[in-house]
């Protein structure tokens, strides 16, 4: 993704902002078309169902962040964005995200490469979750992605389990 970065910031991100600890990003029931690259942080992404949050994503350190819905089709997203602690981002418009990716063949190229990483990110977290056991769910993610343990608090990684925090804390001692 850096690499990506150091194509695109100079001429797309023409924004960068700070979110303190809790803030959020993008509020559910909102129209978001941009797109974000956190410099630094990281940032939980949920739905709610009735007054409970099941988060669905994490970002963090060198990834782009996007409410995908909105940002395709300019409609009202379910999904919020927060900052779990201080993060600092880089923002570009749609308009100018989009103009980058077209005017080359290459970049078209990176584009799609990154679609095609986030559909078979996407199809990990489908088959974690038809897993029925919280231990091979946990066992799956820090084979997976083992610095999310080390970037974002244990409730929030129960959370995505779909786990207690305790039955996560048990998992990850024995």
């Amino acid at each position: 993704m850096h690499k990506l970065l150091d194509l695109i910031s100079p001429r797309i991100f023409k924004k960068e902002i700070s979110f303190r600890r809790n803030e959020y990003i993008k509020m559910n029931g909102s129209i978001d078309s941009k797109i974000y690259f956190i410099k630094k942080g990281s940032i939980k992404i949920s739905i709610f169902q009735e007054d409970h949050e099941q988060i669905i994503r994490f970002g963090y350190d060198g990834d782009l962040i996007v409410a995908m819905d909105s940002f395709i089709h300019g409609s009202y997203s379910d999904y919020a964005i927060q900052a779990i602690k201080k993060t600092d981002m880089l923002i570009a418009e749609k308009e100018d995200f989009m103009n980058f990716i077209y005017s080359t063949s290459e970049n078209t190229k990176l584009y799609i490469t990154i679609l095609e990483q986030l559909v078979l990110q996407q199809l990990e977290r489908e088959r974690d979750l038809l897993l029925d056991s919280p231990k091979n769910r946990y066992e799956r993610l820090i084979k997976r992605n083992p610095r999310l343990f080390q970037l974002i608090p244990n409730k929030h990684i129960a959370n995505y389990l779909r786990m207690s925090p305790e039955t996560l804390s048990r998992i990850s001692k024995s």
